[in-house]
């Protein structure tokens, strides 16, 4: 465990609304790029893209890859960049910065929000790059972190791990994510003591179990047992799973490199971080929309793509429309149905807006 004192850390206090409103101008003043104001979407979600959302100086508080955001129970938004110097951001919805702190993470990648027992909500990040899984609180503190598998006996010295997501489900157990490593899914208990793992790698196009890059984990209640939805981008699908690893079913999105799922209400939300293009389904950069699953696992919207067409039962692929986003690595959905969409590699840019339409 790392002393708070050891951390650090930059605040800024909430400011009176007076104070806020001339950087809100100010945001809004600046010439509006390309798509800012456009509609995107189909059918019941759609939405207005707010590429000038976020108030933050870049000159003050810069980023880099911004990688995922999750709202908070009072309504502030905490978005995971790899910047050292701002690990975090805190927003309101309006795209006001009301605060940044940082672990010093160069390489911060995941975020998941999980409230306790007790109501109390932490955030768990992961490092690739540094082979790191951590717990903090909203403030920064950092409260635990899960040894290193090859420590724990879950590997051999031998074996990577390079950990892009966690999920935390009820009893406080915490799945990883080993998406950039040896592609397992290992489970620790609340106190970080290694349980159990499942998954590893896959060189086959197809083989439900085991992954090509399992980028992302999200737990899923909807249909009432809690399962475990795990990103495999590579195979463009999402796949769920039992808490005790059994394979349960998937989805296949062609054309769509997902980012991790997030669950919200009935539907699934995902960022496609590359895409195809047509009559060329190869991994390509720039070519990034959001995606919308429904409680079946069937595409009822596209942010950015071209709207999902089926035939036969069959999803055909999916291509990006107008390169609204470049690389969407992540959503947030927050109370109001808005989304905010974190990129990748996409020239340092805050997250952008996109305003639900009735």
């Amino acid at each position: 465990m790392t002393p708070a004192s050891s951390l650090t850390r930059r605040r800024f206090a909430l400011a009176a609304a007076s104070t806020l409103a001339v950087p809100y101008l100010w945001a809004r003043s600046k010439t509006a790029p390309e798509f800012h104001g456009k509609t995107v979407g189909h059918g019941e979600f759609c939405y207005r893209v707010d590429k000038l959302w976020s108030q933050a100086d870049a000159a003050k508080t810069p980023v880099k890859d911004c990688h995922e955001m999750v709202q908070v129970s009072d309504g502030r938004l905490f978005l995971l960049t790899n910047h050292k110097q701002n690990n975090m951001l805190i927003y309101d919805v309006k795209g006001a910065l009301l605060g940044t702190w940082t672990l010093g993470l160069g390489g911060a990648h995941g975020l998941t929000l999980h409230r306790e027992a007790d109501g109390k909500e932490f955030l768990y990040l992961t490092d690739p790059g540094a082979g790191r899984v951590v717990k903090a609180t909203l403030e920064g503190e950092l409260v635990l972190e899960l040894t290193h598998p090859s420590k724990c006996g879950a590997y051999k010295e031998t074996e990577s791990f390079n950990p892009t997501e966690t999920a935390v489900v009820p009893n406080g157990d915490i799945y990883v994510a080993d998406g950039y490593g040896s592609q397992f899914i290992l489970r620790f208990d609340k106190d970080g003591k290694f349980i159990s793992k499942f998954g590893g790698k896959s060189t086959q196009p197809l083989n439900p179990g085991r992954f090509m890059q399992a980028h992302g984990i999200a737990l899923d209640t909807r249909s009432g047992s809690p399962l475990l939805v795990v990103t495999e981008r590579i195979r463009n699908e999402f796949n769920w799973f039992t808490l005790d690893g059994e394979h349960v079913r998937g989805v296949y999105l062609p054309g769509a490199y997902v980012s991790r799922p997030v669950i919200h209400g009935k539907n699934l939300y995902s960022g496609v971080c590359f895409g195809a293009k047509p009559d060329d389904f190869r991994m390509w950069q720039g070519r990034g929309f959001v995606t919308i699953l429904d409680e079946v696992g069937k595409v009822i919207s596209n942010p950015g793509g071209l709207p999902p067409s089926y035939e036969d039962g069959r999803l055909k692929v999916m291509l990006q429309d107008k390169p609204v986003f470049n690389n969407c690595h992540d959503v947030c959905v927050d109370t109001q149905g808005d989304l905010y969409v974190c990129q990748w590699n996409s020239g340092n840019v805050y997250p952008y807006k996109l305003h639900r339409e009735a």
